[in-house]
This record gives structure tokens, sequence and C-alpha cells, in this order.
């Protein structure tokens, strides 16, 4: 597939995607719905060590083209659209059995603010903001916004992002929890490509059986989880990760990890 709402990079360790319609603060259309699923096919075809989620322009994403759906005729069926292009979005970044980087460089609005918020390590500029304006059409935070922002900020700030749409800040919104980090804009990049390094590098089987095993846990009882830990630290004793970091821990040598 040839990408034009897209930019699409792929290593053998790092995969990139950038949202590429700057003129309409990469907004989501359909065409760009397919091509990023065809970009997350090629990814999970070939494995990689990291995934990175960026914007063109001067913003990450606007959420939904509403224009896109002016131009359809007939009644419109949003619960069809969530099923079919945003829940499974989202579903496919939660699972991915590596670190999701996402760069957030501008306005993350709508979709566009609980998409980034799939993402296992979020970092924004200081010049970025997140906003919830579904309760300005009548609607409510979809893209797994009711489950995320509870999550993230408690129920009271959830339901203030929710209800009012107002604007939080990139600073706040490191502040609150809701992102891990808040840099300023003529670092950014820097540090996108820091964390892209760090985790090419790193232990990823470790990393992704720390990421799942975080997002089910508040869905677990203690105990639950305890058995959890139990059976995947057997799994991960075994893996040739862990015998790196031990051997290189005892000869006082940088490790080498393989993600294996």
């Amino acid at each position: 597939m040839n990408y034009v709402c897209i930019k699409f990079e792929l290593t053998e360790s790092t995969a990139h995607i950038r949202l590429n319609r700057p003129d309409k603060l990469n907004s989501f259309t359909v065409q760009m719905h397919e091509e990023l699923a065809d970009a997350l096919n090629r990814v999970e075809a070939q494995g990689v060590r990291v995934l990175v989620l960026s914007g063109e322009g001067r913003g990450f994403c606007a959420g939904q083209d509403l224009s896109e759906r002016q131009m359809n005729s007939g009644e419109i069926d949003l619960g069809h659209t969530v099923d079919t292009y945003y829940a499974p979005l989202v579903r496919r970044l939660r699972a991915m059995p590596w670190p999701v980087v996402v760069g957030v460089n501008g306005v993350a609005a709508g979709a566009g603010a609980n998409l980034a918020l799939a993402g296992d390590i979020v970092i924004a500029t200081e010049s970025a903001s997140f906003i919830q304006p579904f309760c300005r059409l009548g609607l409510l935070p979809d893209t797994g916004g009711t489950y995320f922002l509870p999550r993230l900020v408690g129920e009271a700030r959830a339901k203030g992002l929710a209800l009012l749409g107002e604007k939080l800040t990139a600073t706040q919104a490191a502040q609150w929890g809701l992102i891990w980090e808040c840099v300023a804009d003529d670092a950014f990049e820097a540090r996108l490509n820091s964390l892209c390094e760090h985790f090419a590098t790193a232990p990823t089987k470790g990393l992704a059986a720390s990421k799942h095993a975080i997002q089910v846990s508040l869905d677990h009882t203690l105990d639950q989880q305890l058995d959890l830990e139990r059976d995947t630290m057997r799994q991960l004793g075994q893996s040739a990760d862990y015998a790196e970091g031990v051997d290189a821990f005892m000869n006082k040598r940088q490790p080498q990890f393989k993600g294996k």
C-alpha cells in the first residue's frame, strides 16, 4: 500500500508511524485508518522492539475529520465507526508485545487525545494540549477515553475533562499523571529519539510482560496479581535476556539484550 495519510519507517528494531495530514491537524479519515491498519500489519508481521507514534506539523491529532462525515449521505452510525476503526486500533496498540511510545507535538483532541493515552510512554511538548471536546457535540469520549481517563487521573478529573471539554496543557497533564513527561519544544525530537534508542536495546520480552501485568492489574484481586507475577517470573527466568542480564551484572559490563 502507498501511504498518503501517514509516514512509515520500519527497521529491524524500530517502527515509526507519523500521522501525516498536517493541514488538517492530522485528523482521522477512513483512508488514514486503513493506512494505519496496514502499517500495523507490517509491524506485527516482522516484529520490532519499539513502536513510535507521532504527528507531522503543528499537531498530533485533532480526532475525527468531521468534514468527511458531512460528505457522506444518509444516516451516520457512530457505533459502526468506533467498532470498525477506533476500537480495533486501541486494542492493537495495547496488545503489542513491545513498548509503544507516543510523541505529542501539539494539540491532541478527541479521538486523537485518547489514541495518545493508549500508548505506554507518552511525552508531549510544552506547547501541546489535550482536549476532550465530545461534550460539545453531545457525545462521550471514545477511543478508550472513558477507560483511560479515570484510571490515569481519577474520577473527579476524568469527569471534569469529559463534561467541560476544557483544554489541559501538557504541563498540567504531566503533573496530573495523564502522561509520562512534558519536555521543551526544542528538546522534543531528541527526547523521542532517545526513548526509541533505549527501547531498541532493552529486554523486550520482560518489558512486554510488565506492560501486560500493569494493564490487567486493576481488574485483578491481589491474589490473582500475585499468581500472575509468579507465573510470569517463572517464564522470564528462562529467557535469554535474563541470563544475559545476570551475566552482565556479575561481570560488571553493559548487557547486550536481544529481546528474547
